[in-house]
């Protein structure tokens, strides 16, 4: 597994705007007030812009496994939520619901957790309620993706807004061929992403433990 630490194509007009910003409020600072005012905002405009380029950091990460049957983790964060529930959005049926949370220390950027051929992708909008709690999955804003695999297996993965997250994006569309190790999107400050797995789905995770975006195991399907 080899990592190389990028920032993310989606924070890169955030830090533009954010450079520009922080130059402004300096140098509005370095012709109005004393030297102590200056260093001051220097140190908090540093952690400020590190903040967000730890936040944007996107590591290369390429998974190197040859069953097409395994489900690698779509996101970095902590399992929340691992049961059996019904999904009324598309499937209409009782599916394995594993639901990662991830806190605004995590990587946001998203993977495919199989590969396949994107069947339907539908955005939602809705609240910003903090994506730990269940009923985010149903009232926050969220953007649902299908993916059927080669084997004929239709999973569903749903990118949900937090408290904090104030954007949902999303690369997949319908027919779309998508891989392991390619982006399915990116949700900004704080968010959770649920997998809707069939119940025959052998689990490898459970609830506290870490995950690993394109890395962790979640489950093998039965194909």
């Amino acid at each position: 597994m080899k990592k190389r630490i990028r920032i993310h194509r989606e924070g890169w007009l955030v830090l533009t705007g954010l450079l520009l910003l922080l130059f402004a409020v300096n140098l509005i600072i370095y012709i109005e007030f004393p030297a102590p005012a200056m260093a001051i905002n220097t140190v908090l405009s540093a952690f400020i812009l590190c903040f967000f380029i730890f936040f944007f950091r996107n590591p290369k990460r390429i998974v190197e496994i040859d069953d097409p049957s395994f489900v690698i983790a779509p996101a970095d964060g902590t399992v929340v939520v691992v049961e059996k529930t019904s999904e009324p959005e598309y499937f209409g049926d009782e599916r394995i619901q594993v639901s990662i949370f991830m806190s605004i220390f995590n990587v946001h950027a998203n993977w495919y957790p199989v590969s396949g051929t994107i069947v339907k992708t539908v955005h939602h909008n809705g609240r910003h309620l903090a994506a730990y709690l269940p009923k985010s999955s149903r009232e926050n804003e969220r953007s649902t993706v299908v993916i059927e695999t080669p084997g004929k297996t239709q999973i569903l993965v749903r990118q949900i807004a937090g408290a904090l997250a104030q954007r949902i994006v999303t690369y997949a569309h319908p027919g779309k061929e998508c891989h392991v190790n390619e982006h399915l999107g990116f949700i900004k400050f704080g968010s959770r992403v649920d997998l809707f797995l069939p119940l025959d789905s052998e689990i490898f995770v459970q609830v506290g433990e870490k995950t690993t975006g394109n890395e962790t195991i979640i489950a093998r399907l039965n194909e």
